[in-house]
C-alpha cells in the first residue's frame, strides 16, 4: 500500500477568510482579487463534513456551508462566482456550481457529526434538488450528493427522482473499445462512473451499477500506464488517442479515487483498491513526469501536473483534491 501523505487542511485555512475560500493562489498565497466560487466551497464543504468536527473543521465546515447556501436562491438554482468585496457577480443557474453544491450538502447532511449542520445541510439539499440541468456533469455531481441523502432518508422523492433522471441523461453504456457515453472524455470524467454506480446502487438497478462498474473500468484501465495513472489532460481525449497528456489536473485523480472507493463499497474486485492506491501515488510522485504534486510543507496540492514539472500554484480546486484522494487512502489503510 502506497504510504499516505501528511493531511492537513491548515492551507485551506490560509486560503479562506470570513466569507468563504479563495479560488486562486500564487504559490501558496491566496489570490484575493480573483474572489471566490460556490463550485470550491462547496468542495470544501465536502472533505471537511468527512473529519471529526473539532479545530479548523469545526470552522471550516460552517464557513463552506454558509457559503453554498448563501449562493442558493428560493427556487433551488445557484450562484457560483463571489467577489472579494462579497458581491455575487453571476446570474443563478443550473450549470456545475449548482450540482457541486448539491454534492456538498449531501455529504454534509449524512456524514456530517453535527445534527444541527445536518439539518441545515438536509433543508438546502431539498430546495436545490427542485431543479435540473442539461449538463451530465452538473447532474453527476447532484447525484452523488442525492446518494448520501438517501443512506439517511431513503424515501426521499427529490433524492430519488434526481438520481433517477441522471440515468436517463447519461444514457446505456455501449460495449465495444470505446465504453463511455460521450464522444469523448473531458473532465471530472470518473464522477459520471460514480454517479452512475451511486445512482443504481441506490435504486437497485442492476443494469446501471453493472453499467457503472464496466465504464469505471475501461476508464481506469484507459488511464494506467506503466502501473500509474496517466489521467485524461485538460485538452480531453478522443477515441484513438494513446499518448500521455498534459496538463494533468488534480481534480481528474481525485475523481478516480471518489469512484473506486464508491466502487469498492458495491464490489469486491481488487482493482477497485489499486486505483485508490494510484490516486494517492500520483500526488507523491508516482505519475508521468516523476514528480510529488502536492506541497508537504504548506498541506497544499498544486494546480497540474506538466511534462517539466508541476504548476507551483496551490489553489482550493487543486488542494481540496489531493486531501480528498487522502481521506480515500487513508480509510483504506485504516481497513486493512
Amino acid at each position: 500500500m502506497t504510504a499516505v501523505a501528511v493531511f492537513s487542511l491548515d492551507h485551506l485555512a490560509r486560503m479562506s477568510d470570513h466569507r468563504g475560500l479563495f479560488e486562486h493562489a500564487s504559490g501558496t498565497d491566496r489570490r484575493e482579487e480573483h474572489g471566490y466560487c460556490t463550485d470550491d466551497n462547496a468542495r470544501l464543504l465536502v472533505v471537511t463534513s468527512r473529519e471529526p468536527d473539532t479545530g479548523i473543521a469545526h470552522r471550516l465546515s460552517r464557513l463552506a456551508l454558509q457559503f453554498v447556501c448563501s449562493a442558493q436562491v428560493a427556487d433551488g438554482s445557484c450562484r457560483n462566482r463571489m467577489s472579494a468585496e462579497g458581491r455575487w457577480l453571476d446570474v443563478p443557474g443550473t450549470d456545475d456550481c449548482w450540482g457541486r453544491g448539491l454534492h456538498g450538502l449531501g455529504v454534509a447532511s449524512a456524514q456530517h457529526s453535527n445534527p444541527t449542520v445536518r439539518r441545515w445541510a438536509h433543508r438546502a439539499f431539498d430546495r436545490g434538488a427542485r431543479q435540473r440541468s442539461q449538463h451530465s456533469r452538473a447532474m453527476a455531481f447532484a447525484s452523488l450528493g442525492a446518494a448520501e441523502v438517501v443512506t439517511v432518508d431513503r424515501t426521499n422523492v427529490g433524492a430519488r427522482r434526481l438520481l433517477s433522471e441522471t440515468l436517463a441523461l447519461l444514457g446505456p453504456v455501449p460495449y465495444g473499445e470505446w465504453q463511455w457515453p460521450e464522444s469523448r472524455l473531458r473532465y471530472a470524467n470518473a464522477t459520471l462512473a460514480e454517479a452512475m454506480i451511486a445512482a443504481g446502487s441506490a435504486l437497485q438497478r442492476p443494469e446501471a451499477l453493472e453499467g457503472g462498474l464496466r465504464m469505471l473500468g475501461w476508464l481506469l484501465d484507459l488511464e494506467t500506464r506503466d502501473n500509474h495513472l496517466s489521467v485524461t489532460g485538460t485538452a480531453g481525449r478522443d477515441p484513438g488517442d494513446g499518448d500521455v497528456q498534459f496538463d494533468q489536473q488534480p481534480i481528474e485523480v481525485a475523481a478516480m479515487a471518489d469512484a473506486c472507493w464508491r466502487a469498492a463499497s458495491v464490489s469486491d474486485d481488487a482493482r477497485w483498491l489499486k486505483g485508490i492506491e494510484m490516486a494517492a501515488a500520483w500526488f507523491t510522485g508516482d505519475n508521468d513526469a516523476g514528480t510529488a504534486v502536492c506541497d508537504a510543507e504548506s498541506g497544499g496540492g498544486h494546480d497540474g501536473l506538466r511534462a517539466d514539472g508541476v504548476n507551483l500554484n496551490q489553489g482550493a480546486e487543486s488542494t481540496i483534491a489531493f486531501l480528498t484522494t487522502m481521506q480515500r487512502a487513508r480509510r483504506l489503510v485504516s481497513a486493512t
